[in-house]
This record gives structure tokens, C-alpha cells and sequence, in this order.
């Protein structure tokens, strides 16, 4: 870990092309260590799958896997799943003309070793002050998922409901059952997201979408 610039960390980054992963979270370097299957690897790809359904449901929603997120002056993470409202449709962010993500994007999801992580520190102040609406975080030691949602300011951790599914607050009929997913049921996982997308809700929101990028 060392002190620096987003200027001097893009720099750096670019010239060590043998890293795959480095964050720039409060000033300070992370180097992301080998990505192991069962802590890492396996979980990010449900994540990434369960996101990938919505998007594609969606129109006027984008999805990135592990793409550079330009946050401000002292934070460019690289998260490992964000899902964004296009430009077109009020979003907060922006590809820029070098192909990075300038902004913060509306939800972030992140797996983490355990909850003494600095996903949920440095990072999880990082994207609070920049407005990002929505963060998860899968702690995979514990078996444990947080989702916050920014409210006034400050991040709310989101409970699921009575039948143990949790509903994003800027995304609707997002739909994710938790002890499902924290189980390894991915299929549980996807038929509840496919309930959602079925709802009125989600149609009204892609009609809102569908009308914004048009008159945009």
C-alpha cells in the first residue's frame, strides 16, 4: 500500500500491466491478491449473473464486471459489479472518451473476505460521500450480505421482507432472497429475480426509461 494521486495511481496502474486488480480507496493503493474459487471467484460470478438478468430486462440500465470507476480526486476503485442508469435516463455517471467510469455508479456490489474488510471502511465511505445509492456486500467468511441504501446522506442496511427477499430501493423489482443465495441456491436466486421482472412495477419502470431516453 502506498499514498497517491488518482493521476499518479492511473500512471502506475497502466504501466504495470502484469496487476490485474488495484484500487486507489482514500489516497491509499490496494493490490488485489490471486482470486481464489470457492472465496471469490464462484460467488462474484453469481453476483455478476444475478445483475446480468436485470440489465438484460432493462433497457437503459448498464452492468460492468471489475471495470476502473474514476470516483473523485482520491478514489478510483475497481469494483467487482456495478449496475448504472445510462446518461440518457439520469444517471450519475458517465463512460468517459478513455473508456472509464467517471461517477458514481447507482449500485455497487463487492465480495469481501470478511467484515474487518476495507469494503466495508474506507471503501463504504468512499462510495457513501459520493452519492452511490445502493452498495451489497457478500462477506463470504461470515455467510453474510449487507445492503446498504443511501438515505439522507447516510447508508441504511436494507432487511428483506417476510419472505426473506430484499428489494432495492433505486432499482425496482430487483429482487434478491438472501439465504438463497448465501446457500448456493442460484436457481432459487434467479426464479425470484424473474418474479420481479414480472411485476407491473418493472414494466412501469422500463416504460419511465424507454420515455427519458427518447426525450433525451
Amino acid at each position: 500500500m502506498a499514498i497517491a494521486t488518482r493521476t499518479e495511481f492511473e500512471r502506475r496502474y497502466q504501466e504495470m500491466s502484469h496487476i490485474k486488480k488495484a484500487e486507489l480507496i482514500e489516497g491509499v493503493v490496494y493490490v488485489a491478491s490471486p482470486v481464489r474459487m470457492a472465496s471469490h471467484g464462484r460467488p462474484h460470478a453469481v453476483l455478476v449473473g444475478w445483475l446480468l438478468v436485470y440489465k438484460a430486462a432493462t433497457s437503459g440500465v448498464d452492468l460492468a464486471d471489475n471495470a476502473t470507476v474514476r470516483l473523485d480526486i482520491d478514489n478510483e476503485p475497481q469494483p467487482d459489479a456495478l449496475l448504472r442508469l445510462e446518461p440518457e435516463v439520469s444517471g450519475n455517471s458517465k463512460i468517459s472518451e478513455d473508456d472509464y467510469v467517471e461517477g458514481a455508479p447507482e449500485l455497487i456490489a463487492e465480495i469481501a473476505a470478511s467484515s474487518a474488510s476495507y469494503d466495508l471502511n474506507d471503501k463504504l465511505n468512499a462510495y457513501r460521500r459520493n452519492g452511490v445509492q445502493e452498495y451489497i456486500v457478500w462477506q463470504i467468511y461470515e455467510n453474510n450480505l449487507d445492503w446498504f441504501s443511501l438515505e439522507e446522506g447516510k447508508y441504511v442496511n436494507l432487511q428483506p421482507d417476510a419472505t426473506g427477499v430484499i428489494h432495492s430501493q433505486t432499482f425496482p423489482s430487483l429482487w434478491l432472497p438472501v439465504t438463497a443465495l448465501l446457500e448456493g441456491n442460484s436457481a432459487e436466486v434467479l426464479a425470484v429475480l424473474q418474479q420481479g421482472l414480472q411485476t407491473a412495477q418493472h414494466q412501469a419502470f422500463v416504460e419511465h426509461l424507454s420515455r427519458q431516453k427518447r426525450e433525451a
